[in-house]
C-alpha cells in the first residue's frame, strides 16, 4: 500500500505542481525548459512504475473487498479501455478525435479510472482508481481556468487514422504486458 502511494506522489506532484503556472515558469527560468521535461518526464514514469509495483503488492496482498462488480461490466472495462487508448493517442496526433475531445489525455485517464472502477470492488483499486480520477477532474477544470489554446482539426482524416491505429496497438500492449507483467494482474486467461 505505501509504495502504491509513493508513486502515486510521483506521479501526481509533478503534475499537480505544473497547474501552478508562474511556479512552473519559475522553474523553468532557473534549470532552462529542457531539463525541467526531462526531469518531469522521468520522475512522472517512475511514478506510474512505482504506483503499478505497489498496486500489485497490494493486490496481492489481499485487500477488502468493499463490492462484488457485475461479471458483465468486464466486457464494458474492455470496451471502455479500447476508447481511453485511442483517446489517449489522439492526445498527440492532430486530428478530428483530438479537437472534438479537447484534452484527450485527461478523458483518457477519466475513462480509464472510470473503467477499473466498475471492475475492481476492492480497497487497492478503489484507492488507485478514485484517486486518479480525482486528479484528471482536477487538472481538467485547471487547464479549462487556464484558457489555453483548444486543438483544432484538420482538414484530412489521416490523423484520425494513426489515432486508431495507435490506440490498438496501445491497447494490445495494456492488456497482454503492462497488465500481465507489471501489474500482474493478467486479463486474458492463459
Amino acid at each position: 500500500m505505501i509504495m502504491m502511494f509513493v508513486g502515486l506522489l510521483l506521479f501526481l506532484g509533478p503534475h499537480i505542481f505544473t497547474t501552478n503556472r508562474a511556479a512552473r515558469a519559475a522553474v523553468i527560468a532557473r534549470i532552462g525548459e529542457g531539463p525541467y521535461k526531462l526531469l518531469y518526464a522521468v520522475v512522472s514514469t517512475l511514478g506510474v512504475l512505482i504506483t503499478a509495483y505497489g498496486f500489485g503488492e497490494w493486490r496481492s496482498e489481499g485487500p477488502r473487498q468493499l463490492y462484488h462488480p457485475l461479471v458483465a461490466m468486464r466486457h464494458v472495462n474492455f470496451l471502455l479501455m479500447l476508447i481511453a487508448s485511442i483517446a489517449a493517442v489522439s492526445a498527440y496526433v492532430p486530428s478530428h478525435i483530438r479537437a472534438w475531445l479537447k484534452q484527450p489525455l485527461l478523458v483518457a485517464v477519466k475513462i480509464w479510472a472510470l473503467a477499473h472502477i466498475l471492475v475492481n470492488g476492492d480497497a487497492a483499486s478503489l484507492t488507485l482508481f478514485l484517486i486518479i480520477l480525482a486528479w484528471a477532474v482536477y487538472d481538467r477544470i485547471a487547464v479549462k481556468r487556464r484558457g489555453d489554446p483548444l486543438p483544432v482539426a484538420p482538414k484530412g482524416w489521416g490523423g484520425d487514422v494513426v489515432a486508431v491505429l495507435g490506440g490498438l496497438v496501445l491497447y494490445a500492449a495494456l492488456v497482454f504486458l503492462f497488465h500481465p507483467y507489471v501489474v500482474r494482474v493478467p486479463l486474458i486467461p492463459v
